[in-house]
C-alpha cells in the first residue's frame, strides 16, 4: 500500500510539472563565408569569418586574421555589414579576431550601432603563454580598444539564444578527448599552469525542423563535443549541416573515422579554415556524402536552408 501511495504521489508530481516549451525553430538560414584560405571571390587568408542570417537577423561570426580582409571581401560580395549589430568571437586566436576593430570603426561611421555587441565565451581573457613563457593573448587589449568605441562585450558561460532559433554554445563540455588545440601553449589557472585547451571556444547552433546546423570557427572544443552540445541545446540528435573550421588538418585517419561515426547522418558539410582539404575528402567518403553535399569552403561559399533550392552553393573553385 505504501508503494502504491508513493507511486500515486510521483504520478501527481509529474502531472504538476508544466510541459517544456517547444524549441524555437529557424525557418530561413543563410551562411556566407567571408574569410578562409580558399577564395572563389575576394581574398583568401589563414583565418575565418562568416555572416550568419536567421529569419532576417544577422550575426557576424569571427572577423578573419587581417584587419582589412573581411571588409574587402564583404564589399566584393556586395554585403553591407553596417546593419549588423551582433558579433561573435569564438576564441582568442588572432586569425579570428584580426578584423574586429577595423570592422567596428569602418561600420560605425555609417551606423553607430553597427557591430556594437560582442559575444564571447567565458575564459577568453585568461593569461596565456607559450613554451618560452611569453604572454600570448592579445585579446584583452583588443577588447579594451573595442569597448572604447562605445561597444559592449558580453561573456557567456552557458548556452544562450542570441536571436530566435540561433544559439551560442558558450564553453562546450568535453566528453570526447579530441585534443583539438596546441599542446605547446599554456594557460594560468588557480592550480597553476596547464596546457591551454582554449576553454572559451564557442560555436553557433541553429535549430531547424530538419535538425541543427552547427557553425564553428576552429572547433577547438572538438566537433564531436560540439555535436553533443547541439543535441543538448536543441533536443534533436540529428545533424543537418556542419560549417566552418574543424581543426582536423593534422589528425590521423583513426580520428577521422571516429569523427565520422559521431557525425553519422550529417546531410551537409561545408568545411574550411583549419579542417584540411584531405580531412574534408576523407569525411566526405566516410559520411557517404558527395561533391554537392560535402565541399571545401571558400570565400563566397553559401549554405542556404528554407529556400526553394536549399543546400550548399559552393561557387566555381570549390564546386
Amino acid at each position: 500500500m505504501a508503494y502504491l501511495r508513493a507511486l500515486i504521489a510521483l504520478f501527481a508530481l509529474v502531472l504538476a510539472i508544466p510541459a517544456m516549451a517547444a524549441p524555437v525553430l529557424a525557418r530561413h538560414v543563410t551562411v556566407i563565408t567571408l574569410s578562409t584560405m580558399l577564395a572563389d571571390q575576394g581574398i583568401g587568408e589563414w583565418g575565418y569569418a562568416a555572416l550568419v542570417e536567421v529569419d532576417g537577423h544577422r550575426v557576424l561570426f569571427d572577423t578573419g586574421a587581417h584587419a582589412d580582409v573581411v571588409l574587402r571581401n564583404a564589399a566584393d560580395l556586395h554585403i553591407d555589414l553596417s546593419t549588423v549589430e551582433d558579433v561573435v568571437i569564438t576564441h582568442f586566436h588572432d586569425d579570428h579576431t584580426g578584423g574586429l576593430l577595423a570592422l567596428r570603426k569602418a561600420m560605425m561611421a555609417k551606423n553607430p550601432a553597427a557591430l556594437s555587441r560582442l559575444h564571447v565565451g567565458a575564459g577568453i581573457m585568461a593569461d596565456r603563454f607559450d613554451a618560452r613563457g611569453h604572454l600570448d593573448n592579445g585579446f584583452p587589449a583588443l577588447a579594451r580598444a573595442y569597448v572604447a568605441t562605445g561597444a559592449t562585450l558580453i561573456e557567456h558561460g552557458a548556452p544562450v539564444m542570441l536571436v530566435p532559433g540561433l544559439w551560442l554554445t558558450g564553453p562546450v563540455p568535453r566528453h570526447h578527448d579530441e585534443t583539438n588545440f596546441d599542446t605547446a601553449e599554456f594557460v594560468h589557472t588557480t592550480t597553476g599552469a596547464v596546457v591551454d585547451p582554449v576553454a572559451e571556444d564557442s560555436s553557433l547552433v541553429i535549430a531547424t525542423a530538419d535538425g541543427p546546423i552547427i557553425v564553428t570557427g576552429c572547433g577547438h572544443a572538438g566537433i564531436m563535443n560540439i555535436a553533443d552540445a547541439a543535441q543538448a541545446i536543441t533536443g534533436d540528435a540529428r545533424l543537418l549541416a556542419v560549417i566552418g573550421g574543424l581543426h582536423l588538418f593534422a589528425k590521423p585517419d583513426a580520428v577521422l573515422v571516429a569523427t565520422a561515426a559521431r557525425l553519422k547522418g550529417l546531410r551537409y558539410l561545408l568545411a574550411g579554415h583549419c579542417t584540411g582539404i584531405e580531412a574534408t575528402w576523407r569525411l566526405r567518403g566516410l559520411l557517404g556524402l558527395d561533391r554537392h553535399t560535402a565541399v571545401v569552403e571558400a570565400v563566397g561559399s553559401r549554405f542556404v536552408w528554407g529556400e526553394a533550392h536549399p543546400g550548399i552553393v559552393a561557387g566555381d573553385i570549390a564546386g
